[in-house]
């Protein structure tokens, strides 16, 4: 068995990939809203012999596309939605939008689903020269990560139930293999119904759904001391009432972001939250209303399918870029209003000998494209963000990875980024990837003991037990629309 082989069939297929993402760069569609996005991807697996399931646990813009038969099965990991206010001409090193307030993708999911997608296309042209049963490849395509959680929804379902491992990777500005946790996080939208009335003249009359938000927000306050120190909440009024100062609010609404590091912690600290809400409907004598917004859980990391990422990350290579887009790489980092001087990559932070190298390599963190892999180094710090891919990971072994598609040091959820998503530097960053997952799957299938060892250590660190933070009647749903009572 050659991976090699099946590396250059990716590469043979680049042109198709390409054009996938750059659609999608171009449609730039948001959270739970990727119609045309969803589309383009069912049309071409089909077209590539996959057998395609869509939608997927009720969710219209997620599908899942098979090949193969028995076991291993194997997930790939796909997204594809934008973010609002960041439309963007590609190539350009200047702020330049194509539709004023338009959207863009910030966070590079076009790349993502597209490397994604190469992946696939390789391991089925592995699989196909291989008997019948010797396993089954999975790409599913995971709507709405910016908002919607999809793959929390999924998990729910027990869609994830099915895999051996799930693979899955991510743009970024340099090239590692990602270990460690992060928090888990659950958003509720709380709406108060009041009474409308004049403030000056009858005031008695009147009951303020502003002044409802107002003192939930202060009880809230007042929680935070006492709960632990590790978790966090946040919150936006996404309705105060109107703009008449003269007219007691009737209506208002206020978003919550509850995050601990453990599920099950979240969802306790959630129940408060809505405690708090309540308390504030009875004081100031208002109806509640609470919609579920969407919610994921903590990264469960798992060593066996990380060192077999940076392996095959090391066998791969990085991509090497052209004096043109080396220079454009630089014009972006001179474009950034606030410049980061930290060292690109995770792992330096918790080994000397890292940082040395990232030192390095990155010439003090001055060169516009960070070309070269970060050393992987296992660990299990905490980040203060949140991703479903969590929700993945609680039901079944999985691991991740980035490449660099960006300049170095890109802001995240920029328009730097949008730029850089559409060009030749996002192109070589999410073909190589697409060869890193698609070598890494291969391993997989063909050494059954790797899939075993994952399990094992799988099965010790979930061993708590998956604590859904998706209730069982909950449906993918945006924060930030009315809700009626």
């Amino acid at each position: 068995m050659d991976k090699k082989t099946y590396q250059a069939y990716i590469e043979e297929k680049k042109e198709l990939v390409f054009e996938v993402s750059d659609k999608i760069w171009e449609y730039a569609e948001l959270s739970l809203k990727e119609h045309k996005s969803c589309q383009l991807y069912c049309k071409v697996l089909k077209e590539e012999g996959f057998t395609v399931e869509n939608p997927v646990a009720g969710i219209e813009t997620a599908f899942a596309a098979s090949f193969g038969s028995g076991s291993p099965v194997i997930g790939i990991l796909g997204e594809y939605d934008a973010l609002s206010g960041l439309s963007q001409k590609a190539g350009a090193a200047e702020r330049c939008e194509i539709l004023e307030g338009g959207n863009g993708h910030g966070c590079g999911h076009n790349m993502l689903g597209a490397g994604s997608l190469a992946a696939a296309i390789g391991i089925k042209k592995y699989l196909s020269e291989k008997p019948a049963g010797s396993g089954t490849v999975i790409f599913f395509g995971c709507p709405g990560e910016e908002g919607g959680a999809a793959k929390a929804f999924m998990a729910r379902d027990g869609v994830w139930k099915k895999l051996d491992c799930a693979l899955t990777w991510h743009p970024g500005d340099c090239n590692q293999v990602t270990s460690g946790t992060c928090n888990s996080c659950i958003q509720t939208e709380y709406a108060f119904q009041g009474i409308a009335s004049h403030a000056a003249g009858n005031p008695e009359l009147g009951r303020s759904a502003l002044d409802a938000v107002e003192v939930m927000n202060m009880g809230v306050q007042f929680l935070r001391e006492h709960m632990p120190q590790e978790a966090r909440i946040h919150y936006a009024i996404t309705d105060a009432g109107g703009v008449s100062p003269n007219v007691v609010q009737p209506h208002a609404q206020v978003l919550y972001m509850v995050r601990s590091v453990l599920a099950k912690d979240a969802l306790a600290l959630q129940k408060r939250v809505d405690d708090i809400a309540e308390g504030a409907a009875l004081i100031t004598g208002t109806r509640l209303k609470k919609k579920f917004i969407d919610g994921c859980s903590n990264t469960v990391p798992n060593k066996v399918l990380e060192e077999l990422l940076y392996q095959n990350f090391q066998e791969t290579g990085v991509p090497e870029y052209t004096e043109e887009e080396l220079a454009y790489a630089k014009a972006l980092t001179n474009s950034y209003e606030f410049h980061d001087d930290r060292l690109p990559g995770d792992a330096w932070e918790e080994s000397p000998e890292i940082k040395a190298f990232v030192e390095k390599a990155s010439e003090n963190a001055t060169k516009p494209m960070n070309d070269f892999l970060i050393p992987y180094l296992y660990s299990e710090k905490k980040t203060p963000g949140s991703t479903d891919v969590g929700d993945v990971s609680w039901l079944t072994p999985a691991a991740q990875f980035n490449t660099a598609c960006f300049a170095a040091g890109s802001p995240g959820h920029s328009w730097q980024n949008v730029s850089c998503g559409c060009t030749s530097i996002g192109h070589k960053g999410l073909l190589c990837a697409g060869k890193v997952l698609c070598g890494t799957a291969i391993d997989l299938f063909e050494d059954p003991k790797l899939i075993e060892a994952a399990k094992e250590e799988f099965a010790e660190k979930t061993k708590i037990g998956y604590y859904c933070p998706v209730p069982e009647d909950a449906k993918p749903v945006l924060s930030g629309e009315k809700i009626e009572f």
